[in-house]
């Protein structure tokens, strides 16, 4: 790779990350991306989705290919590597990034050994398997970038802007924590949501989704924009009484739901104490045992 151009973009993996990235990057490249995974099927899918070309072998991308990104699950990372890492000639200017959030580019130390630039390069965003939308979503997100060198760092942030991101350095340290993070403010919003979306059907709502979405949009936005500043509802008055018939009608009719309401309302409470708010908490925390 050399500045913004790019000889030909190759691809592990035939997922809804992989499939994005080839359309994404398909416009930076001279020739069409190619694609390269385990599954036949899967990747004869991908391909035509994409408009990429399917690799005949490990070895055609590892030859081919100035760019390679690893876009497979964070437990296959690592065989993958060593895979590639044996196709690789010495001494490769290669620059191979994966995509995964948990892993820093230690994983990608046998790459590196070989002369590749080694980097990992996690898109900040929910991938559902539409390439063409997700490829254009990529152009306002975030990206996690942690190189293994100042000019594997340099090459990750090329690729980003490429794709219309913004980078952000993330330690190798700290990779995890990151992924954490991330993992918590999406997928359990969206556990917490799907409870919600049950007890409104146990409460006889008809259309819950459209009832929550707007003070769900504006609790988000409030959220992002004020931190805990936006909190509302009965927990910052202290109103004792109205979770204890929270509690209460959840252990009736949605018993399901109670065990995370009750972890939630004591995070929160946890939280009230942190930033010195005036209530009796100790009572709320008594409501909550």
């Amino acid at each position: 790779m050399e500045g913004s151009r790019i000889e030909q973009f190759g691809v592990i993996g035939a997922g809804r990350v992989a499939q994005a990235l080839a359309v994404g990057l398909a416009s930076h490249s001279i020739e069409p991306p190619l694609m390269w995974g385990r599954s036949l099927e899967k990747l004869g899918a991908a391909s035509a989705a994409t408009g990429s070309e399917v690799a005949v072998s490990l070895d055609r991308l590892a030859s081919d290919c100035d760019v390679i990104a690893i876009a497979v699950s964070d437990d296959a990372i690592p065989s993958m590597v060593g895979d590639l890492a044996r196709e690789l000639v010495a001494d490769s200017s290669t620059f191979v990034f994966h995509v995964s959030g948990r892993s820093g580019a230690a994983t990608l130390e046998p790459l590196r050994d070989r002369g590749a630039l080694t980097a990992a390069v996690h898109p900040a965003m929910t991938f559902t398997g539409h390439p063409e939308r997700e490829a254009a979503q990529m152009a306002q997100a975030r990206f996690a970038v942690t190189g293994s060198s100042a000019s594997a760092t340099e090459q990750a942030r090329a690729i980003v802007a490429l794709l219309g991101g913004v980078s952000i350095e993330i330690a190798e340290a700290q990779r995890t924590l990151y992924h954490a993070a991330l993992c918590h403010a999406s997928n359990h919003l969206v556990t917490l949501l799907t409870g919600a979306l049950h007890a409104l059907v146990h409460a006889g709502v008809d259309d819950p989704a459209s009832l929550l979405a707007p003070l769900v949009r504006a609790a988000l936005q409030n959220g992002l924009d004020r931190g805990f500043d936006a909190l509302s509802g009965p927990l910052l008055r202290g109103d004792g009484r109205t979770i204890e018939g929270h509690l209460a009608a959840l252990a009736t009719d949605c018993p399901t739901l109670l065990p995370a309401y009750r972890a939630m309302a004591l995070a929160t409470v946890d939280e009230l104490e942190r930033t010195g708010a005036g209530i009796d908490l100790v009572a709320l925390r008594d409501r909550l045992a």
